[in-house]
């Protein structure tokens, strides 16, 4: 499929999208505003520019202003579109519920970790300003990493030799853990078993969840080594949860989200973080042969 035939297929999604339902999310105007670029086509740029690699918005306005020009004719200064954008903060969250899957889990497995997005690390995150209603200083251990940004809570569908199909999304600072997030959406998950890293160890043990949850063992204070029993169980259970891994891999790719530093202000760290999910998950729906 050729980028103009993907440009179409986006706009016209968009549309029809807006017509029935965004347009509730759309923040109020005055009446003096210049609408000629229209809402949908400020969200069909900047879902096609993500898709496109176009990582910054700057470059994402550049790009368009330079090659795109004849599609968006009323393109407005690069003041007005991020402008523009910010006001449409609300539609991401919608567009990414829509573009989910609905209804009763396709399987009885599910899987759960969280990745990071962020605004500033290591000894900058102490004078970190921005958004500080959604982020706040945490710790990626993977990583070994010091932060100030959020968090993107994934749990999804267990599919067999493919990607996991998100299921619920939530969006946390940095610096709550795992385990009281899934904790709080138990109830209305539909699995029987759900997989999901250390961080998570403590809901294995609890009995009052409507699943049961597999983690990889601890290792207790002092145990240099973990039995061989306990090495085979941590194995089965990382090769089940591991494809959810490589879905924060492929977002990451496809969408550069944990780079949050050019954000500046919280509605803007909303269309960061939404706007790209909402377009990784229209690639992963609506042209799933991409990964």
């Amino acid at each position: 499929m050729d980028w103009q035939t993907q440009l179409i297929t986006v706009y016209l999604t968009v549309c029809e999208l807006y017509r029935r339902e965004l347009w509730i999310h759309i923040q109020r105007f005055a009446p003096y505003a210049d609408l000629r670029f229209t809402d949908e086509e400020v969200i069909t740029l900047y879902l096609f520019g993500i898709l496109q690699k176009q990582r910054e918005i700057k470059t994402l306005y550049t790009h368009a202003d330079r090659y795109w020009r004849d599609w968006f004719p009323h393109l407005p200064s690069y003041g007005g579109f991020v402008q523009r954008l910010n006001r449409l903060a609300d539609v991401f969250p919608a567009l990414l519920e829509r573009w989910s899957p609905a209804g009763a889990p396709a399987t009885p497995i599910g899987v759960a970790d969280s990745f990071k997005a962020v605004l500033a690390q290591q000894a900058r995150r102490y004078t970190a300003k921005v958004a500080k209603d959604l982020a706040a200083s945490g710790y990626c251990p993977t990583k070994t990493l010091y932060y100030h940004g959020v968090k993107i809570h994934v749990i999804g569908d267990e599919r067999p030799g493919t990607l996991p199909r998100p299921r619920y999304i939530a969006l946390t600072a940095a610096n709550l853990n795992d385990g009281p997030v899934l904790e709080q959406i138990a109830p209305s998950l539909g699995y029987r078993n759900l997989f999901a890293d250390k961080a998570y160890e403590y809901l294995s043990r609890q009995t009052s969840l409507p699943f049961t949850v597999f983690t990889p063992v601890r290792k207790t204070p002092g145990q240099a080594h973990l039995d061989a029993a306990d090495r085979l169980y941590s194995t089965a259970v990382s090769r089940v949860r591991q494809p959810i891994e490589a879905l924060f891999n492929w977002i990451q790719a496809k969408t550069g989200i944990e780079a949050a530093s050019k954000v500046r202000s919280s509605r803007g760290l909303l269309v960061h973080v939404f706007g790209r999910l909402a377009a990784a998950m229209f690639l992963l729906n609506q042209w799933p042969d991409s990964p």
